[in-house]
């Protein structure tokens, strides 16, 4: 195991107080902003997309532009409500049901993205509904701007010195004010705000608008789904598992890594279907 003393290490930490700022006895913390600024660029860049019919398939949006905004409210309640319900089913099952009125209390940072995006999937698949719209569309247009969300929600987890990596001896390691060994660890959550977040987001810009891929159904969320899924298994390698659960099947897999299965999977799926159809039945 690597060890350093804090003036060893290559990187220091930049100590930023988690706390964005505070109105009296209120405090604004990076992460929540993270949350509504995420929600709010995506909303104004989702405004974006949906104006182009062009770009969808038969030049039909999953429901008309002017409706991002109602939108944007369920995206916020299905990412908190998600995240949350989430983390309590895939992380702490047995200590919320023993402790179940702890299952609101938020402030203890349990969040769980595989649940926020279950959230967000029902979200956009009820709301197209409602529009009329084709719910695969939709899940479309999460996935060309859930990335902007994954890229400032994973910068809020560094400043927060939480969700850190294994100890490490490259470069660009860093000592977290928060690890009570304090070593240098790989800065896994800005590895995931790359992959997951600006990379994935490049990727996905280049299939809507170079290559038209919102023309197919499902397409995009296929794309999404795979590029996520596998940032997270390859990242989760160099990050450190959860405490209470640790390493899983003989301790080479992570719980992150085991829920990102089936999403691959599915993006799969999504992708070969999408692909491999001239018309798509779920049409509007």
């Amino acid at each position: 195991m690597v060890r350093a003393s804090v003036k060893d290490c290559p990187v220091p930490f930049p100590n930023i107080d988690p706390i964005a700022f505070a109105i009296g006895p209120i405090a604004i913390r990076w992460y929540a902003l993270a949350y509504l600024v995420g929600t709010l660029l995506g909303a104004a860049y989702g405004y974006r997309m949906l104006s182009k019919q062009h770009l969808w398939h038969r030049g039909h949006p999953p429901f008309p532009a002017k409706d991002i905004w109602d939108f944007a409210f369920w995206t916020m309640l299905a990412i908190v409500i998600g995240g949350r319900l989430g983390y309590v089913l895939f992380y702490n099952l047995p200590y919320y049901l023993q402790n179940p009125i702890e299952i609101i209390n938020t402030l203890d940072g349990g969040m769980s993205f595989h649940g926020g995006m279950l959230g967000l999937a029902l979200a956009a698949i009820l709301f197209s509904r409602s529009k009329g719209g084709n719910w695969l569309s939709s899940l479309d247009l999460i996935a060309s701007v859930a990335t902007i969300g994954i890229f400032l929600g994973r910068i809020a987890n560094f400043i927060n010195g939480e969700l850190y990596g294994a100890p490490a001896s490259v470069a660009w390691a860093v000592i977290f004010p928060t690890d009570p060994m304090q070593v240098p660890r790989h800065p896994s959550q800005l590895y995931e705000a790359a992959l997951e977040g600006l990379l994935l987001f490049l990727a996905i810009r280049i299939a809507t608008h170079v290559f038209y891929a919102l023309r197919k159904p499902g397409l995009v969320a296929g794309i999404f789904a795979i590029g996520y899924s596998l940032a997270r298994i390859l990242v989760e390698f160099v990050r450190l598992p959860d405490a209470h659960i640790g390493y899983l099947y003989g301790g080479w897999l992570t719980q992150g890594q085991v829920l990102s299965l089936p999403i691959l999977l599915g993006g799969i799926i999504l992708v070969a279907y999408a692909a491999t159809r001239r018309e798509n039945p779920l049409r509007p």
